[in-house]
């Protein structure tokens, strides 16, 4: 998790399309979102969330293929402590890993 997120950013994800569509409905809670191809929009109190994403070319580390999701985040009119509270309950949800 980060400490600041700010209104526009992009991260490379470690999954699918099919594994971001499946986590994405829990990430964004009980906001109103809407889903297109290759994005959706999230109602964030009186502002937005626009997410776009698309599969780039897979992560490869010896003979392990990760698939890699390029995610960009267009947050508008939605105040910096707001926009923290959710990404930090989005990237919980979107969380994966050991150890």
């Amino acid at each position: 998790m980060q400490d600041f997120y700010p209104e526009r950013f992009e991260r490379e994800m470690g999954c699918t399309e099919a594994e971001w569509l499946m986590w994405l409905p829990k990430a964004v809670g009980d906001n109103h979102w809407k889903l297109q191809s290759g994005a959706a929009g999230v109602r964030i109190g009186d502002g937005a969330l626009g997410l776009k994403w698309q599969e780039v070319s897979p992560r490869v580390i010896g003979l392990v293929r990760i698939p890699v999701l390029q995610v960009s985040f267009r947050f508008a009119g939605i105040p910096e402590e707001v926009r923290q509270t959710f990404m930090k309950r989005f990237d919980l949800y979107m969380q994966r890993g050991g150890g």
